[in-house]
């Protein structure tokens, strides 16, 4: 059995690696970034109909108004 590095492929540039890396975090990033969007549009929706209807104001409000001259 032969272990040698000659069968391995070469890198064309030494930066190779990093953009693989790069690649990596941001893929991550963006799985990451849609969860948290797909979460706030399920939490707005939830929040949405879950909201109870607007108490109703009192038929006097704003009928009196004092007035000085």
């Amino acid at each position: 059995m032969n272990i040698s590095g000659g069968n391995l492929p070469a890198m064309s540039s030494s930066g190779q690696g990093g953009e693989v890396y790069t690649a990596a975090l941001s893929k991550k990033q963006q799985l990451a970034d849609g969860a948290t969007a797909l979460a706030l549009i399920e939490g707005a929706a939830q929040s949405t109909s879950a909201q109870s209807p607007a108490q109703s104001v009192t038929a006097t409000l704003g009928n009196n108004i004092n007035v000085y001259v």
